[in-house]
C-alpha cells in the first residue's frame, strides 16, 4: 500500500516525474521559486497582496 509520497513511474510520464522531482529539490530554481511565490502571497506587506486584499471587508 502506498503512503502517498512521490509519484509512481507506472502512472506518470518521465516529464511529470522530472517536474515533481524539480519542485521538491531544495537546490532547484523551481523549488525556490515555488517557495518565494508562496511567501509573497502570504506576506501582508507585499504590494500585490495589499492591493488585492484592500477591497475585502
Amino acid at each position: 500500500m502506498s503512503k502517498g509520497h512521490g509519484v509512481s513511474g507506472n502512472n506518470h510520464t518521465q516529464q511529470q516525474r522530472d517536474h515533481y522531482a524539480n519542485q521538491n529539490n531544495s537546490n532547484n530554481s523551481a523549488h525556490q521559486a515555488k517557495g518565494d511565490n508562496r511567501s509573497n502571497q502570504m506576506n501582508p506587506n507585499n504590494v500585490k497582496s495589499v492591493t488585492n486584499n484592500s477591497n475585502k471587508k
